[in-house]
């Protein structure tokens, strides 16, 4: 009875706030977060995990700070991290092209900042606001945000069960053809933090005193976090860890965080926050689509701690299990399409060949398993003459041998771009000696006495004769876009492509558009294309990075497959068991932080086939590991013509969690489904398909 006494008298108290202060609660439903009103004024607490209550009160009077102070304690002790800071961002908005020889809104080869672009401060005017949840997510929305052709709202977005809140400017434009770039942070009129911190390349912490005379520096950190401390302890302030960072072929640190006044000589203001190259690596830039109509959330992270910069460092690092790949039991991880070329400029080059070489090391703390090269794309001599090719190859050999051991491989590999059509990578179980063309009196096969087997491939029907007899693998690289922008399409009715030698395609987060909750559907809709096509094809993840260091924000533009193996292949007696989990879909694809260990329906796994019963009702088993809350699972099936999406919502879930789920669902009259995991930050995770017969 007291509980629902309460209840009402709060019920009243946030209505009267609400006529006064021009703030909607309609969308409001009771779960944990509390809320107070009192003219303009919002006061908000929710439960952050651990015992601790995390408090934000937000103002919106023009010309008063929108944040008006944050808190974090336990019991009634609470601690201020911060006060009177305002959002703000940066909005660089450029032309795309969208020529459907590029791809259309899937392109990549795009030079954005060649043609003409301009920055644009976002203008927050403050108006009505309003205030809803969903699941263990608050929201609370300001109109008034404006930049240039762009118009929209700020959104403040609280998470129960963890001091993580998301601070976006939701912005949209009628203009077609655009393409964006945004930088954030959080602002105030004086020199709000005590010391400012950040860990180096080199996961060094280091720290500066703050002073109102700091005019605006770019920095390059570790873990793209930025923290502010101050007496009452610290907020760090980070990005989505994948989807801020636009597609490129390199994965350079761009010094992508920021601190100080008079930013991009467009906020006046002392501030903090992140922040986007428009020139990246001076390729290929394409930026990120901005389609008329769409919501694009332009936002950051901010993490709370009562500790100091150290402590909320380490809590930021768990998100992405300190930017590496986490062990899960009975599965080995495998990533693809790296073009570091060590083989043709260093242990080709006449330079000293490094024991221990850098790349190698990178790609070991990020917890991969297994990686598979990409080498001689651009150096190297695929197609002869044999004396180059065959010093190239057996360089290859050596190296990825030398570099394996019990607890990593070192795979040979390369992006053939032969015979297909556009892009595409080979992969053998074992060291395999081919030539890339063949002259006329050349047999397609010969024995060389220190060698062995030596094949010299002259079209499509040798080539897939070769993966035939050496049980290799082929698959489409970029899909759809950069040099493969037309396939598979274009070969789909070939028999290499219908044979089981050729896996399918692979997926990368190109193009990158931030109105949507997920990262690219471009490989993923060829997925479920391929399989309304009828074939059994599936889909791995791919880097397609070039250089490799420690200084390079390598964790942003990696992505990984977990392979169901019990153990680690031995170099010398090759590694067909990779291939065969490849080939049969005993994998799935992850970006790092949303984990499927198992995944089911009716008993059937990934790659396996479910005779449905008569009524189409089937039940779907999965596990999750996530660190950042989840948002939703999509489930994904067609029947040969359409494609169908049925989401379930999981934004009941709190930050760092694991549980087993399970749902009925209908698959009547269809022929495939697969499921994809999503969480609040838009990193995933997604299965291969499951093949339905009647």
């Amino acid at each position: 009875m007291r509980n629902l006494f309460l209840t009402l008298i709060f019920s009243v108290a946030l209505s009267a706030g609400a006529q006064d202060s021009k703030i909607d609660i309609s969308g409001l439903k009771k779960n944990g977060t509390i809320i107070s009103l009192s003219k303009k004024i919002i006061n908000l607490s929710w439960p952050a995990g651990h015992g601790e209550t995390a408090k934000i009160i937000i103002d919106l009077e023009n010309g008063h700070a929108l944040l008006k102070s944050i808190h974090l304690g336990k019991g009634k002790l609470y601690k201020e991290i911060a006060s009177d800071l305002d959002p703000a961002f940066v909005l660089t908005i450029g032309m795309r092209s969208l020529s459907p020889s590029s791809g259309g809104w899937d392109v990549f080869f795009d030079r954005v900042p060649k043609k003409p672009f301009q920055s644009y401060p976002v203008v927050i005017h403050k108006g009505n606001a309003r205030i809803s949840s969903t699941g263990q997510h608050t929201i609370i929305s300001i109109e008034g945000a404006k930049a240039d052709r762009f118009k929209g709202s700020i959104e403040i977005t609280l998470y129960n069960g963890s001091p993580l809140f998301n601070v976006a400017a939701v912005l949209s434009t009628d203009v077609d053809s655009t393409a964006v770039l945004y930088d954030g942070g959080l602002v105030s009129k004086k020199a709000l933090w005590r010391s400012l911190a950040w860990a180096n390349v080199n996961d060094e912490l280091q720290q500066v005193l703050s002073s109102p005379a700091d005019t605006s520096r770019n920095i390059e950190v570790k873990f793209r976090t930025i923290i502010g401390e101050n007496p009452g302890g610290s907020l760090a302030l980070f990005p989505p860890p994948h989807q801020y960072f636009y597609p490129l072929d390199e994965a350079f640190n761009l010094k992508f965080t920021w601190y100080g006044k008079n930013f991009h000589k467009l906020i006046p203001e002392f501030g903090m926050g992140i922040r986007q190259d428009p020139y990246g690596d001076n390729r290929y830039v394409p930026w990120f689509n901005a389609p008329p109509k769409t919501q694009q959330r332009l936002n950051f992270f901010c993490l709370l701690d009562t500790g100091n910069a150290a402590s909320a460092l380490a809590e930021v690092k768990k998100f992405t299990h300190n930017d590496s790949y986490k062990p899960v039991e009975g599965y080995k991880t495998l990533a693809t399409h790296f073009h570091n070329e060590f083989i043709s400029e260093v242990a080709l080059s006449g330079k000293p060949v490094p024991e221990k070489p850098e790349f190698v090391d990178v790609l070991k703390k990020h917890g991969l398993d297994i990686v598979k090269l990409a080498e001689f794309h651009g150096p190297g001599h695929p197609k002869g003459p044999d004396l180059e090719r065959l010093k190239e190859l057996s360089a290859l050999f050596a190296q990825t041998r030398r570099l394996s051991d019990d607890k990593f491989l070192l795979l040979p590999g390369e992006e053939a771009n032969n015979f297909y059509g556009g892009h595409w990578l080979a992969f053998f179980p074992k060291p395999v000696y081919w030539v890339m063309s063949r002259k006329r009196d050349e047999p397609f096969l010969r024995e060389d006495p220190k060698l062995g087997r030596v094949y010299h491939v002259a079209n499509k029907d040798e080539m897939l004769k070769l993966l035939e007899l050496e049980k290799g693998l082929a698959w489409t690289a970029h899909a759809r876009t950069k040099a493969s922008t037309g396939y598979p399409d274009a070969y789909k009715n070939d028999d290499f492509f219908k044979s089981e030698t050729f896996l399918g395609a692979a997926w990368k987060a190109i193009p990158g558009d931030l109105s949507i909750p997920t990262l690219s559907q471009r490989v993923l809709r060829l997925m479920d294309d391929m399989a309304n096509w009828g074939l059994r094809k599936h889909v791995i993840s791919e880097a397609d990075i070039f250089s490799i260091t420690h200084q390079n924000e390598m964790y942003a533009h990696l992505n990984v497959n977990y392979l169901q193996l019990d153990k680690l292949p031995n170099y010398e007696q090759g590694w067909q068991s990779v291939l065969d989990a490849m080939r049969t879909g005993k994998f799935f694809v992850s970006t790092g932080e949303v984990l499927i260990p198992a995944f089911n329906i009716n008993g059937k796994k990934s790659g396996e086939s479910l005779t449905l019963p008569a009524s189409g009702a089937v039940k779907l088993s999965i596990s999750l590991d996530w660190t950042f809350p989840m948002n939703f699972i999509d489930v994904v099936s067609g029947d040969g013509k359409q494609i169908y999406r049925e989401r379930i919502n999981l934004n009941d879930t709190l930050a760092f969690g694991k549980k087993d789920f399970s749902w009925s669902i209908k698959l009547a009259g269809r022929k495939w489904v697969r499921v994809e995991a999503w969480d609040i930050a838009a990193n995933g995770a997604f299965t291969q398909m499951i093949w339905l017969d009647k």
